[in-house]
């Protein structure tokens, strides 16, 4: 029994996106959690999923937990705005272990920093439709004027690499002007791709609003959901070759490129796989 308990908290987390935004989420992992291994799966053959239906993103995002749940994975983070808004409910029926979303943290964050009760809200066209992030926000806080604006072009932005770049610049300036008009001080990155783009969004906020970052805080909530299951991983189990796994369902060479440069250790390989099989 005890062999299995250790098995059990020594395998991974299985962590997915739409493509290479979740690696933002997977980076703070990392950070916080040396000794936990990672199975990465980025769904690039079908980003984005911003523009797309909740039933289709529902769908996906099954196909994509029967993937990680074939490599064993002890828990699952959905690093992926518009699938934890249109699928997390969902999907958390069919499962026996610990799932988590990347909206709740964002939210609870975004309420204890801001001052004058206004919150900005930026994310892709589904996130914005769904207005999950303002549900969970006037849950917490009901005098809060939250305000979304959907930034549909940002992704193919990130996902080109397309980081530092004047026309990024400008596509984000038109989408933030709407937004600093309304005076908000606190402002959630409501994409997993948009932290790659903070410098920017910071710039071009201005340095009295805050930037809340729901990678960061989905990790902390991680470690602390893993800590309370007893499923936080025995120190220098993972042997560092099969740490962290990634697999995509498209374009493995670019992807390789890309995490290597947001990751804190260069990725070797990345596997494709047809997730339509799942």
């Amino acid at each position: 029994m005890t062999e299995k308990i250790e098995s059990i908290r020594n395998a991974p987390i299985g962590v997915f996106d739409s493509g290479v935004g979740g690696l933002t989420v997977a980076r703070e992992i990392i950070r916080q959690m040396p000794d936990e291994g990672i199975i990465y799966f980025g769904d690039t053959a079908r980003v984005p999923y911003g523009n797309k239906s909740k039933d289709t993103i529902t769908r996906y995002s099954r196909q994509i937990i029967r993937f990680l749940k074939t490599r064993q994975v002890k828990a699952i983070v959905i690093a992926c705005n518009t699938a934890s808004a249109y699928a997390l409910e969902e999907v958390k029926k069919d499962l026996d272990i610990p799932i988590l979303g990347v909206i709740r943290a964002g939210a609870v964050s975004a309420v204890k920093a801001t001052q004058n009760g206004k919150v900005g809200i930026i994310g892709t066209e589904g996130t914005i439709r769904s207005g999950i992030y303002e549900t969970v926000i006037k849950e917490m806080m009901p005098s809060a004027r939250v305000s979304g604006k959907a930034c549909p072009l940002l992704v193919p932005l990130v996902e080109e690499g397309l980081l530092h770049d004047s026309v990024t610049d400008e596509i984000a300036s038109r989408y933030l002007s709407e937004l600093k008009a309304k005076y908000v001080d606190t402002l959630v990155l409501g994409c997993t791709h948009y932290p790659l783009l903070r410098s920017t969004i910071k710039r071009l906020m201005g340095e009295d609003v805050t930037l809340i970052n729901p990678a960061y805080e989905t990790a902390i909530e991680l470690k602390a959901l893993l800590e309370k299951e007893d499923l936080i991983c025995c120190p220098g189990v993972c042997q560092p070759q099969e740490k962290y796994q990634f697999y995509v369902s498209d374009l493995a060479e670019k992807f390789t490129n890309f995490a290597s440069s947001i990751l804190p250790q260069q990725v070797k390989e990345t596997k494709k796989i047809d997730i339509e099989n799942y």
